[in-house]
């Protein structure tokens, strides 16, 4: 085996996804604890302690107790290279979420007990399902009281459409259960009870059910319910087939609890022997990419300003595909049409950073980017050239006119302004005629709105007049005669504005007063993203 195929054979690249308080940023704490990547676990909404999540480098997230961008976070485990990408949970930042998505090759599907399966679970867990991404779900909460085991599973089935394979079993009642049981090592593990909060790596006893000791310490009602319920699962349940797994047909589920760092162990092990290798790429034209391909490649996904706010630098972050990245390396970058040296590459520990020297397929690199790249590039050695698929494209359903509030201030404001729309928080459009002084920008949620102006303010020193807009539709505008645009009948109550590549697009209130100009511009076309690029 080459040293190219060693490396790759032991990444493991993946994303956690959620509903928003289902306990994601937490999990992530304890499998970088259990990677002994950190040495005490700081929970994100401990009001006696000033520590905040590792993944949540933002000021805004550590205000908030929320996650409003992704995270990359990497650490080895049990001869693995782990690459885990922490998404946003709240559903006003799910585009980044599905940009992640894209640089994953599975997912760890986080669902609290108490809860079940919630929307944002379902609007991610489709994303993922549609792309075939291998789907690992973890129950949480377990150290409170909710839903039965059984309950949970039957639902996920239904809800979402897949089937489930419990690895392990929680053993004891709602509230209480002090161990789980693994059905595919037919072994138990019993967790001490500790009084760390979870700050800690919590100790277990491993064993044979039929071990006396065991079913001791398990006690005869809760050993009696277990084996009812292993009998229930082999009997009615799926056969466990990690060809459906890999195909995103079947999901092994976990049972546990994050903050108290029960059955977290068990989980990271399992999931890290059965989660898939980086995986093969298609380009656009239509080629196989694979992660031992000798000729280097990339995509960016992510690009994120000011992390040091210290430097106000900004850094790409690019997902390995193929070949073998080296320190200072030159790039053919596709969309620029020349070759660049990825200076200062760097992985990351949330926000502390480790100089990289070499990186493999799977491995997520920021590079210092001095305004070249945008989301979705593409970077390859210049023997090989090609481009990946474009990334998807989400049409803004909330709109705002900002413009600063001192005019003094205008560069900062235009500069934090074209920064942030690069790195696809917001989408900008301006009016014809109308002057520098505003833009609109369009969001998918109306937190993305309050990020803007704290980022502003915070970041650019630039401080906001935002005039929140009455429309919730956007259709970008296709036709033969660029008059025909100019003059759209029946927008009375609408606006034409103009996106960042210039293509025209129309803002309405409402699907209604959207028919009622389809019905006047028959010559006219109206997409719900720029032509050629996809909808989500």
């Amino acid at each position: 085996m080459s040293e190219l195929q060693d490396n790759v054979a032991k990444r493991r690249t993946f994303a956690i996804i959620s509903h928003p308080d289902a306990g994601k940023t937490t999990l992530t704490e304890k499998l970088l604890l259990y990677g002994g990547a950190i040495h005490l676990a700081g929970s994100v909404k401990s009001r006696k302690s000033n520590k905040h999540a590792v993944s949540d480098w933002m000021e805004i997230e550590k205000q908030r107790g929320i996650s409003v961008t992704s995270s990359v976070l990497q650490f080895d485990y049990a001869g693995c290279r782990v690459n885990i990408l922490d998404t946003p949970g709240h559903q006003d930042f799910s585009e980044d979420t599905y940009r992640t998505l894209i640089a994953a090759d599975s997912a760890v599907m986080l669902i609290d007990a108490a809860k079940g399966v919630e929307p944002q679970t379902k609007k991610l867990f489709w994303v993922c399902h549609k792309r075939k991404l291998p789907i690992f779900t973890f129950v949480n909460k377990l150290d409170r009281y909710g839903r039965s085991p059984m309950d949970l599973m039957d639902e996920i089935e239904k809800v979402l459409g897949i089937n489930a394979y419990p690895i392990n079993w929680p053993i004891g009642i709602d509230g209480h259960y002090i161990g789980v049981y693994d059905r595919l090592k037919n072994q138990v593990e019993l967790f001490s009870s500790d009084n760390t909060h979870g700050s800690k790596m919590l100790k277990s006893t491993t064993g044979s059910l039929d071990d006396p000791h065991i079913r001791e310490a398990i006690g005869e009602d809760n050993f009696k319910t277990l084996k009812d319920d292993i009998e229930l699962l082999d009997m009615a349940g799926d056969e466990f087939d990690l060809e459906k797994v890999d195909a995103g047909e079947l999901t092994p589920m976990f049972f546990g609890s994050a903050m108290t760092n029960f059955g977290v162990r068990s989980f990271l092990e399992k999931f890290l022997e059965l989660a898939p290798t980086p995986q093969p790429r298609k380009t656009k034209e239509g080629e196989i990419v694979t992660p031992t391909d000798e000729d280097f490649s990339a995509f960016i996904f992510k690009i994120q300003a000011n992390m040091n706010p210290a430097h106000r630098d900004r850094v790409s972050f690019m997902r390995i595909c193929s070949g073998v990245f080296e320190k200072g390396m030159s790039v053919y970058h596709m969309q620029g049409q020349k070759t660049v040296k990825l200076s200062q590459p760097q992985q990351f520990m949330a926000q502390e950073r480790t100089i990289v020297e070499t990186a493999y397929p799977g491995d997520i690199i920021g590079v210092f980017d001095p305004g070249i790249f945008s989301i979705g590039d593409t970077v390859c050695s210049e023997k090989h050239k090609f481009f990946f698929p474009d990334f998807p494209v989400f049409p803004p359903e909330i709109f705002a006119r900002v413009q600063p509030k001192d005019s003094l201030k205008r560069k900062q404001f235009e500069k934090g302004i074209a920064q942030l729309s690069q790195e696809g928080a917001i989408q900008v459009f301006k009016q014809k005629n109308i002057g520098m002084e505003s833009f609109v920008v369009g969001v998918v949620g109306v937190l993305q709105l309050e990020v803007l102006e704290y980022r502003l303010l915070h970041e650019y020193g630039a401080q906001l007049l935002m005039n929140q807009l009455g429309y919730s539709v956007a259709r970008w505008v296709y036709s033969d005669n660029p008059e025909a645009i100019s003059n759209i009948k029946g927008l009375d109550n609408g606006m034409l504005v103009y996106d960042q590549q210039d293509l025209p697009v129309i803002l309405v209130n409402n699907e209604w007063s959207l028919n009622w100009i389809l019905e006047r511009n028959p010559g006219i076309r109206f997409l719900t993203v720029p032509q050629e690029a996809k909808s989500i």
